[in-house]
């Protein structure tokens, strides 16, 4: 089975390739969870925050926005105390402070997926790379995407952090096109 080349022979990493990334996502919890994941691999490797994804859903209480938007001084002390998770204080405020203003973004749009998926009309980009060089750190969207959560008051928002993002969810598909997962490899085949 052809994989991007990017993925090792971990089986955390295999599940994710296969069964996530570039997948879109429209579910508002689970896109802050990707984007506080994103934001806690920012210097690391993706693997080391993928390995304590459990670790983080349990220590942030599933991502619940609402919960997370509400914690304590006390909690957050806590979890600068958990080994299980990436113990960097502005990493773990941000995560707080972005809940906070997803619930701004979500009384605005309705919806943290509404302003999202808003930026690229709410159908994923469907790029066509054949060689791993040819992926971008980041674009002019992702750059435009961060200036704005940035003025917005986010922060682990970086375009390279952006664009990750937005193939973690799925607003840009950038499987190459030798890998099962590409559309045009799945049409391919048939």
């Amino acid at each position: 089975m052809n994989r991007c080349n990017w993925v090792t022979n971990d089986p955390v990493y295999i599940h994710y390739h296969d069964h996530e990334w570039g997948i879109p996502v429209y579910e508002d919890q689970k896109l802050f969870e990707m984007l506080s994941l994103e934001g806690a691999q920012a210097g690391l490797n993706w693997i080391t925050i993928l390995k304590r994804r459990e670790n983080y859903k349990k220590a942030f209480d599933q991502f619940n926005i609402d919960i997370v938007a509400n914690y304590s001084e006390e909690k957050i002390q806590s979890l600068l105390q958990n080994p299980e998770i990436i113990r960097n204080e502005k990493k773990i405020r941000s995560v707080v402070k972005n809940a906070r203003l997803v619930i701004e973004i979500q009384k605005d749009f309705g919806s943290f997926s509404n302003f999202l998926w808003n930026y690229v009309n709410n159908q994923p980009i469907i790029n066509h790379w054949s060689k791993d060089e040819e992926v971008p750190a980041n674009t002019a969207l992702s750059k435009k995407i961060s200036n704005d959560l940035r003025k917005k008051g986010f922060s682990f928002v970086g375009p390279t952090i952006i664009y990750s993002f937005m193939q973690a969810i799925g607003m840009v598909n950038d499987h190459l096109i030798t890998c099962f997962c590409h559309p045009a490899y799945i049409h391919n085949s048939k």
